[in-house]
């Protein structure tokens, strides 16, 4: 299924770099940036830790489908959180919205980059380890990807370049 939107939508896991990309990639292209863990935040007046801590994670995909079901954007840059995937109506929302790019990372890679594990705002349950998140997750992102960036070893510089190419792939291929 081709995305009718113009916005590039980044997913993946916590620690893939979708913010950090998001904003590098918005600036590249002059187009605005929106990161969904913000707007909840913005709207609750919480972090996504606290959110845990006051309801439980199931609470925290509430929150976000519901704030996320509300997006109207379009010619963005938009990181989401990394548990969107687990709602199929935000999926399908966010592909009407424009191209989605997963950024992928190996498990080693993901461990390296997240300092706050405990206080990051992780969406699942207290006894899930990080590598059955890792293992149920990355089914689901490739599932839902239209274009697949492999990050590892690359500076942010690099994974924004190579979305920039890879959209102008995908967009030749509509064309022809």
């Amino acid at each position: 299924m081709v995305a009718n939107g113009d916005s590039i939508i980044l997913i993946g896991m916590p620690g893939a770099g979708k913010s950090t990309a998001g904003v590098l990639l918005a600036k590249e292209l002059a187009r605005q940036f929106v990161d969904t863990d913000l707007l909840i935040q913005t709207h609750t007046g919480k972090t996504l830790q606290d959110i845990i801590y006051d309801a439980d994670y199931l609470h925290l995909r509430e929150l976000e489908e519901a704030t996320l079901l509300q997006l109207e954007c379009t010619n963005h840059v938009i990181a989401t959180g990394g548990s969107v995937i687990y709602s199929d109506a935000v999926m399908k929302l966010l592909r009407s919205l424009g191209q989605i790019v997963y950024l992928a990372l190996p498990e080693s890679e993901l461990v390296t980059r997240i300092h706050n594990m405990d206080s990051r705002g992780i969406a699942k349950p207290k006894e899930q380890s990080f590598s059955e998140l890792y293992a149920e997750r990355v089914p689901l992102y490739q599932r839902y990807a239209d274009i697949t960036i492999d990050c590892s070893g690359k500076t942010p510089s690099e994974v924004v370049s190579e979305i920039i190419f890879e959209e102008g792939e995908q967009y030749a291929e509509i064309d022809a």
